[in-house]
């Protein structure tokens, strides 16, 4: 997750629209209003269409033709663009299903996309059912072909600098603002050894493009088989690709998952990605699902001749060890949505990420000490006796 939690996107039922800044709602009427002859525009018909943790916020508009397009409103003083649009235009290099930009007025930050759909590939999904196995192949064969497209210097990279930065967010925020501890120096060294062992490890990995949010919440249907992939079957465990998961993986990748909030995408570690999609921050699947979607991401990315390595173990320590960062990362980033922004719903996830960051922790010997840590600031008892995990 980027530092931006992404978007919640709405159904598209009308919902409110509100403006703080009545000079910005003036400045909005007027600009829909220089688009409406060129994109055939129903300004009455705006609504809000996501709900964004930072700044931005993205409304839906009809057009004459019985269809819609998006706007993102973007105060240029608190949000930039230009990212949004590099990122939009490798996208389309890649043969990605991303918004396409229509119109956009810089100065003022609003801008006018296609429409994805309606619903994201989360929302299609019932957390309390088996996992289903079609989408989330879609979202590895479009995974791949996002990174098959990766040039250096092209991206921001994702260095050590950045990789501390984001790490530092769990005891800025979660240790010292959400759970009031301080931490004394033992504590503080356990912390920054360990934070240099993730480091090192990520680090390890060859580059490509990162999303840096790629999981179902960002990922969008389309609207002709939404219904298809809640419907149930095929489900749970990874299967050979034969009869109805076939046929299901194949209609709908012809039409491909669409992609949002990816402005924040850098040039970082090939395991970001695949992490980032099989430990959501929203909803949680058993290990074996997590595994079998992994090692076929791999062969497939193995086979397009991405910088995976031979060796499926050590691809999935580095998951792993991957996936650590960003839980510690996202802790930090609930809690400051929450403590200062305001945001309370965040927080309400974060149990997930703490469990995320104890059952890596778990398996590592190397590990342990901020495995200690994290359950000593949560006030959780340490289980006794001996236990085995990889080393």
């Amino acid at each position: 997750m980027s530092t931006n939690a992404s978007p919640t996107p709405a159904s598209d039922a009308p919902a409110a629209l509100t403006w703080s800044d009545p000079a910005r709602q003036a400045l909005f009427t007027a600009w829909l209003a220089s688009q409406q002859p060129a994109h055939g525009l129903v300004p009455d018909s705006v609504r809000l269409a996501s709900a964004d943790a930072s700044f931005r916020r993205y409304l839906r508009v009809d057009t004459t033709a019985g269809t819609s397009l998006v706007v993102m409103d973007a105060p240029p003083d608190k949000e930039s663009c230009q990212p949004f649009v590099h990122v939009a235009g490798l996208m389309a290099e890649a043969g990605l299903h991303a918004p396409q930009i229509l119109a956009w007025d810089e100065p003022h930050g609003f801008m006018l996309l296609t429409d994805l759909g309606h619903q994201t590939l989360l929302q299609t999904i019932n957390p309390d059912a088996p996992p289903p196995l079609a989408p989330y192949l879609d979202a590895v064969e479009t995974l791949v072909q996002w990174q098959k497209a990766s040039r250096e210097g092209v991206l921001p990279p994702y260095d050590r600098a950045l990789l501390l930065r984001e790490l530092e967010l769990f005891p800025q925020w979660y240790i010292a603002q959400h759970r009031q501890v301080t931490l004394d120096a033992a504590q503080r060294k356990v912390l920054d050894d360990a934070f240099e062992k993730i480091i090192a490890n990520n680090l390890s990995w060859p580059s490509v493009y990162v999303h840096r949010d790629y999981m179902p919440r960002n990922l969008m249907v389309p609207d002709t088989v939404a219904t298809q992939f809640s419907a149930g079957p095929p489900q749970g465990k990874l299967a050979p690709l034969g009869g109805s998961a076939a046929h299901a993986v194949a209609s709908v990748g012809a039409q491909r998952l669409g992609v949002l909030d990816f402005q924040d995408a850098v040039y970082g570690p090939i395991t970001y990605d695949i992490a980032s999609l099989m430990r959501d921050a929203f909803l949680s699947w058993d290990e074996e699902f997590c595994l079998d979607v992994t090692i076929r991401y791999w062969q497939k990315a193995r086979k397009a001749g991405l910088p995976v390595g031979d060796d499926f173990g050590e691809f999935y320590k580095g998951v792993e060890w991957m996936g650590l960062q960003r839980h510690l990362k996202v802790a930090g980033i609930f809690a400051r949505l929450t403590l200062r922004d305001g945001k309370p719903k965040y927080l309400a996830d974060t149990p997930r990420f703490i469990a995320y960051i104890r059952a890596t922790c778990g398996r590592y010997m190397e590990l342990k000490p901020l495995l200690r840590l994290v359950e000593k600031i949560d006030g959780i008892e340490a289980p006794t006796g001996f236990a085995f995990g990889r080393v």
